[in-house]
């Protein structure tokens, strides 16, 4: 431990604690636009960047400036943090990066999330200090995924951060230098010229609007009013352990009858659940995981819900591409049974039925503007909203769903089970494969269906689990970095499973690319988890092959799990991608 004199406060902090870590233990808040808090990840990362946490540091007699996220404590140290020296050295940083800033805040979409505006708020600047030329940069929309604005670039490098050092995807970098410096990659490359996996984690810690996502809240409101088209929607897991942070919807409260209200009173024609399709994706899991069993071959098996992860296996694990699912991601499973099953129901052609997707998930918006999920100039999912951008949708229809009372998802592709629901956590959908696998291979009913040993916000979680005489060893990972660590293991023949479950975004799709931004705040990760395993136990049903609709379909339509037509609809390929 060190002991320091904090404006005058004493304080003992661990050696390796950086002075704003010792500086939280005493409530005083020094400012910064660089810093990410990566000690969840086991990640030490201090680039002292952006210069606004700026510190007078007294040790030996000598007293000078110091980056307060990146300058470790040192026993006897007397820090002081608000002097006028300090704050105008502060404000002095935060006038040169508003004098290259455009000035559009009132239509910006980080709007009132901007960690930037909040500090210039906070600081009382109220006019510009420093004119003079700003650095302007094209646009790049590429992906359909992301939106990459860097003339709002502040060179804080969070971003590159979070792709390099905890997704370790390695696409975004330091370019140019001086005046033209941004964050980017290389040679300036459109995102989708690159390895890029669209995860979003980037745009989840950019503190201004450099990313964002692109936005579909204006295709999706001329598609609801169109009366030549049926609109219908359907919401992922974590999306209803999301949206309620945005109306202030009490934690312990579930918003998922309110989100369905909400919906429904935007002018959506239908309101389903993707949990429906997450059962639905169970069946042709599971009964593929049971065949790869019995074969014992192509294992272990990767479950294939994350679009995130599937691409960053394509670029960078290619020679692995056999072991991963077939099947597709609940969402184009979802787009599938719509525009076959659902649509020959309702007597409507393919091509006047509209399929809206809100996703956690930046990914989603790339996946659905795949080539391979469009068939015959009709895409399975139209548009992709994410949960930020329904919440907006709501505030501009003037609908606080936190005053709505509870109404049920339509039929016959709303009805889940609580197998479905847990997709939302990372371990979920392992969880999910789990409850049915398990019956299909011992023929007996689980007793409990809670396999607590596959839950939690840990990056890797490995497990033993005992089906009838079976040892099935199982591994759960969310980050990519975390993935590649258990990749790299597979490749080299050192780790042996059975199933593995793989998300992109750490802690799973409740910590999404698209979800309200925590700014930092993991425990609203912790609550959303529990909330999510909340409403599977008040389920009544748990179990994915009890969904009555998930049966009924097969009965009428599908056939079987695995069957000529599930294979047509339900399942998709891998292509082997080069490094770029």
């Amino acid at each position: 431990m060190a002991k320091v004199i904090i404006n005058d406060i004493p304080v003992e902090a661990l050696n390796d604690a950086s002075i704003l870590d010792a500086a939280k233990e005493v409530d005083i808040f020094i400012p910064t636009l660089c810093h990410l808090d990566l000690e969840s990840f086991n990640i030490e990362h201090r680039t002292g960047s952006c210069r606004v946490c700026m510190v007078e540091v007294e040790l030996g007699g000598r007293s000078k400036m110091m980056p307060a996220c990146c300058t470790p404590v040192q026993d006897g140290m007397k820090i002081k943090t608000n002097t006028p020296e300090i704050i105008q050295i502060r404000r002095t940083v935060l006038e040169l990066l508003l004098s290259d800033h455009p000035f559009d805040c009132l239509i910006c979409a980080k709007s009132l999330d901007c960690e930037l505006q909040a500090l210039a708020r906070q600081f009382g600047i109220d006019h510009l200090t420093y004119t003079g030329e700003r650095s302007s940069y094209p646009r790049d929309t590429s992906s359909n995924a992301i939106n990459r604005d860097l003339d709002k670039c502040i060179m804080c490098r969070r971003c590159e951060t979070a792709c390099n050092e905890i997704q370790t995807v390695k696409v975004l970098t330091g370019y140019k230098r001086g005046f033209m410096a941004v964050v980017a990659p290389p040679e300036m490359k459109p995102l989708n010229d690159t390895n890029c996996v669209f995860c979003g984690q980037c745009v989840n810690v950019c503190p201004t609007g450099a990313l964002t996502e692109i936005n579909y809240i204006n295709p999706v409101w001329k598609a609801i009013n169109d009366p030549t088209k049926k609109v219908i929607v359907q919401t992922a897991p974590a999306v209803r352990v999301g949206i309620g942070e945005e109306f202030n919807i009490p934690e312990n409260e579930s918003a998922t009858g309110k989100l369905v209200a909400g919906l429904r009173r935007l002018g959506f024609d239908a309101v389903f659940d993707t949990d429906f399709s997450a059962d639905l994706t169970i069946m042709e899991e599971g009964h593929e995981l049971i065949n790869r069993i019995n074969k014992n071959e192509n294992l272990p098996i990767l479950t294939s819900c994350c679009p995130g992860w599937v691409n960053f296996m394509e670029y960078q694990f290619p020679d692995l591409l056999h072991i991963p699912s077939t099947c597709k991601s609940p969402q184009q499973m979802f787009g599938a049974i719509a525009k076959s099953y659902y649509a020959e129901k309702i007597g409507v052609s393919p091509k006047d039925l509209i399929v809206v997707s809100i996703m956690p998930c930046l990914a989603k918006k790339y996946e659905a503007a795949k080539p391979e999920f469009i068939n015959n100039g009709v895409p399975d999912v139209d548009y992709v909203l994410s949960t930020r951008e329904l919440a907006k949708m709501f505030k501009e229809a003037g609908i606080n769903i936190a005053k709505l009372k509870d109404e049920d998802y339509d039929n016959p592709l709303g009805e889940s089970t609580g197998a479905g629901v847990i997709f939302g956590a990372s371990g979920g959908v392992l969880e999910a494969a789990l409850r049915t696998v398990s019956e299909v291979i011992s023929k007996t009913e689980l007793k409990d269906v809670n396999f607590v040993e596959v839950r939690g916000l840990e990056g890797i979680k490995e497990a033993t689990v005992k089906i009838g005489e079976l040892d099935v060893k199982v591994a759960v990972t969310s980050g990519l970095g975390n993935a590649r660590k258990i990749l790299e293991k597979i490749r080299s023949g050192e780790a042996k499973y059975h199933a593995i479950e793989i998300m992109a975004c750490p802690g799973g799709c409740i910590n999404g690319g698209g979800q309200p931004y925590i700014h930092g705040d993991t425990t609203k990760l912790e609550r959303r988890m529990k909330m999510i395993y909340t409403e599977d136990e008040r389920k009544v049903i748990r179990k994915s092959h009890d969904n009555p609709y998930i049966q009924k379909l097969y009965k009428e339509f599908l056939g079987e799990p695995g069957s000529k037509k599930s294979h047509e609809l339900l399942h998709t390929h891998y292509h082997k991608k080069r490094e770029k």
